[in-house]
């Protein structure tokens, strides 16, 4: 058993501060270990299998970005607590200095003003580093330190956005990623229907198991028929799926009778994978085949069993149809829930093991739900989006990238999940104008990625029944929030 142990100061900072217990340790290799935090006094303590250097990952309040979740540089364990504030410190600027040489060695040019912010986070982190007997001050610095390094990575990463874009649309004119949203099972009204279509050039469609055969033996495909023939009169790329939904009551209820039967199990998930795709053949090119295979949850499968199931609807998929592109669907991709001790395979093996089984994947789809708990990701800067794609992308594989970010907080009717908004925000509070100012900022990077050629939004309407509380684009009552004008800027801007 490892521990490492930090001395947060000012121990004020302890109020009001649920996320501490958020805190994992990962290895060089981005690893999670399974994490278990302790509070003595000020001095938090983490526990983990081992004794290997490690990168503390916690939530940390930083002025005019929210609460986002910073890492430290890796570090060995030692008997005396680090200091906090400065590890957290270290860890920005060094992130920020290897991103910026490699960006710069490619041909980047740096944005005017970073390397004038960029000097005077290094000098205030020397003065910090140095008079680390003296808590006080090291960590008041150490505060500096952090946010001018936080707006140096978002200046930086901004800069990237715009150049590779713009080397992007020199070489293809209007970029060719798909910009969608995922549907639910009712159709619009004509006017929403015209402003989706004038925003979206493509469409998830909710052929889902649980939708369509909710009572074991009854087939219900009037709502799929229905979208499948909208998004082709609409010339709208149709995305189907997910057909198997894994995550808690994603399956359908009458599963539950053969959990422990494997073979039956198989058998039934194989048969509405092959029944689903044979329906729509020649109509439906892009299928998600699964979602949340990382994390689980369905009809408490084990790993294992999640791993081996996905397999074989993938060959299953294959064989109907050689020609569709299969995608899996994996959330909370920067994998903080492996600190449960819960699951072996990270996100990143989970769809690695399925590659490598040469089943005919064709890409994977990052689920990225800021703000929800307690199945989503926590805020993080704008370069460890950038950096989680990179990571992704050695895979070789194309990536979609399924996006939710809460318009609001509490109560929501047509909320079909357990999912909350979570107490800690982005930049600030909860609203549809952080939901605007959150899609303005990500979605160019995003778009920027040549790894990636699809980005969904969870859902349109709140309206309508929905997993994500408060994340559709139009408002319970049907209007449109000012995040839907911000997508239709990107891409009128940049997008087929």
């Amino acid at each position: 058993m490892g521990v490492m142990r930090f001395l947060i100061h000012p121990a004020a900072r302890l109020r009001d501060w649920p996320e501490v217990h958020r805190a994992y340790v990962c290895g060089t290799d981005q690893t999670v270990f399974p994490t278990r935090v302790e509070l003595q006094g000020n001095v938090m303590a983490c526990r983990r299998p081992n004794s290997e250097s490690g990168k503390l990952h916690v939530a940390w309040d930083v002025p005019g970005f929210g609460r986002p979740v910073l890492s430290t540089a890796s570090l060995p364990e030692r008997d005396e607590p680090y200091l906090l504030p400065v590890e957290l410190a270290r860890g920005k600027l060094v992130q920020l200095r290897n991103q910026a040489a490699t960006w710069q060695g490619a041909g980047m040019l740096m944005p005017q003003g970073f390397a004038d912010l960029n000097s005077e986070a290094h000098r205030l982190f020397a003065r910090c580093a140095a008079v680390q007997e003296q808590p006080d001050q090291a960590c008041s610095l150490a505060e500096d330190v952090i946010r001018r390094a936080c707006e140096a990575a978002e200046m930086l990463t901004r800069a990237y956005s715009r150049q590779s874009l713009a080397n992007r649309q020199r070489r293809y004119q209007q970029i060719p990623t798909l910009l969608g949203c995922n549907l639910s099972q009712e159709l619009l009204d004509a006017g929403e229907q015209q402003t989706f279509v004038d925003t979206f050039n493509a469409a998830g469609v909710p052929i889902e198991w649980k939708l369509i055969e909710a009572v074991e033996g009854q087939y219900h495909w009037e709502a799929s028929d229905a979208l499948v023939d909208w998004c082709t009169e609409h010339r709208l790329v149709a995305r189907g799926g997910p057909l198997l939904d894994f995550s808690p009551d994603g399956l359908p209820p009458w599963l539950w009778k053969w959990e422990q039967d494997v073979s039956n199990l198989q058998s039934f998930v194989c048969d509405f994978v092959e029944t689903a795709m044979r329906r729509y053949l020649g109509k439906i090119r892009l299928w998600e085949i699964s979602a949340r295979v990382n994390s689980g949850g369905a009809l408490t499968l084990s790993e294992e069993a999640r791993l081996s199931l996905v397999a074989k609807t993938l060959e299953v998929a294959r064989h109907v149809d050689e020609e569709s592109q299969l995608f899996i669907r994996v959330d909370q991709p920067w994998a903080e829930y492996q600190a449960r001790g819960q699951h072996r395979l990270s996100p990143l093996h989970f769809a690695d093991a399925l590659l490598r089984a040469g089943l005919g994947l064709s890409g994977v789809n990052l689920e990225i739900a800021v703000g929800y708990r307690p199945r989503g990701s926590s805020s993080r800067d704008l370069l460890d989006y950038s950096r989680l794609i990179d990571v992704w992308s050695v895979l070789g594989l194309p990536l979609h990238v399924t996006l939710a970010f809460p318009s609001a907080k509490g109560p929501d009717a047509h909320c079909t999940s357990d999912l909350e908004v979570d107490t800690q925000s982005w930049k600030a509070g909860w609203s549809a104008e952080a939901q605007r100012d959150w899609i303005e900022l990500h979605l160019p990077l995003l778009l920027a990625k040549p790894a990636v050629v699809g980005v969904f939004w969870t859902h349109y309407s709140d309206a309508q029944p929905h997993t994500f509380p408060h994340a559709g684009l139009l408002d319970a009552g049907g209007q449109p929030k000012p995040a839907l004008d911000r997508i239709a800027h990107q891409r009128k801007a940049w997008l087929k």
